[in-house]
């Protein structure tokens, strides 16, 4: 069976969960690591077996076919746009790109040179929301009306060893966080059609209290409560709120409302998770998981979705063109609460195709 080789740009935090996954998947192989501090990527290399080197001769090594980018979101576009040229096929973190302008240069890139683009979250990927996608497909609830989404938390000051660059320009908890969430209302309900948004910043420096910059203050460049409505081209409406401002809360991660039941949706930054259903009139109840991937960490398999589409010749579903969409959603939210009016969403995606059901661990098509 060949495999496609697999290098990596950026070595930090993230790279762990991404390097331990992508041995899960026996149709790839991480062949390289880059970071433009050879300390750490050197570390990692050590840490996992892997030759570590300057990005320009990752970019050079002809059995790497997938570049995976996970610096940090400002370098995001330059770093893909980097990728592309060399002739390889790029799957990014999250966001694809600072904003909309900054990402359609690498769809545009991607399109001229005939090569794929993948972009994180893959979670959607996982057993629990599979599962949800299975259960709205088959009717489970009637037809889609409405639902809420919510993230809120202190903010990643409290843990992450260097949180700067999540209250930077391409960071906040929207481009953060609502990847994961509009990804996976994308997924079960269809594409967006317009949005309608408010926006809060409500302090302009944050006091960090994890090590090692405990005591430091941080700059804040963007809002960090951002609330509103997502219009689907379904009719439904959704409700959705991603904050660093809040303390504590009660909300579930994601709640679809049918016209025949309700549905809790696991939280859309874990793979599992626990999916409920109430019929209307009933409680809610445990459905069991009918798809794999829901045991552990498998940040990658978007990587491994598109290693094993190259092989199989079909559409790859942690796409671009899906990143794309939810990047010019989340964009819209602040030009609606700067503008005060509904924004249309220009972009259109067919929702990404189901995983086939009962598959095992490592195992794609």
């Amino acid at each position: 069976m060949r495999k496609i080789g697999v290098g990596i740009i950026g070595c930090g935090v993230i790279s762990t969960a991404y390097l331990k996954a992508a041995q899960r998947f026996p149709f790839m192989e991480v062949r390289a690591l880059a970071d433009m501090r050879s300390d750490v990527a050197e570390r990692q290399g050590a840490a996992f077996g892997l030759p570590a080197m300057r990005v320009d001769q990752l970019l050079k090594r002809d059995d790497v076919e997938i570049v995976i980018n996970l610096t940090v979101p400002l370098a995001h576009t330059d770093v893909s746009l980097a990728v592309l040229n060399a002739g390889k096929h790029v799957h990014s973190e999250k966001p694809l790109g600072i904003n909309v302008a900054e990402a359609r240069k690498v769809m545009d890139l991607a399109a001229q040179k005939g090569l794929r683009v993948g972009s994180a979250p893959d979670t959607f990927l996982g057993g629990g929301h599979q599962t949800a996608r299975k259960l709205i497909d088959d009717g489970a609830i009637g037809t889609p009306v409405a639902g809420s989404a919510f993230f809120g938390c202190p903010g990643h000051e409290r843990w992450h060893p260097a949180p700067g660059f999540y209250y930077l320009r391409g960071g906040g908890p929207m481009l953060d966080m609502g990847p994961y969430y509009i990804t996976d209302l994308v997924q079960l309900l269809g594409p967006v059609a317009s949005v309608m948004g408010s926006t809060a910043r409500p302090k302009s420096e944050r006091l960090v209290t994890s090590q090692p910059m405990n005591g430091a203050l941080i700059p804040v460049e963007v809002a960090t409560h951002v609330a509103g409505t997502l219009e689907f081209e379904s009719g439904a409406v959704v409700s959705i709120a991603m904050s660093f401002d809040v303390p504590k809360h009660r909300h579930a991660p994601i709640e679809i409302y049918g016209d025949k039941g309700s549905m809790l949706v696991p939280d859309p930054n874990r793979f599992g998770g626990e999916v409920q259903v109430a019929k209307t009139g009933g409680e809610f109840e445990t459905v069991p998981l009918t798809h794999g991937h829901v045991e552990g960490e498998f940040r990658s398999i978007g990587v491994a979705d598109m290693a094993s589409a190259i092989l199989n010749d079909r559409p790859h579903r942690a796409s671009g063109a899906l990143a794309f969409h939810v990047l010019e959603v989340m964009e819209a939210f602040q030009t609606s609460a700067d503008d005060g009016r509904r924004v249309k969403i220009e972009s259109r995606i067919e929702r990404p195709a189901m995983l086939p059901a009962g598959r095992e661990t490592g195992q794609i098509d």
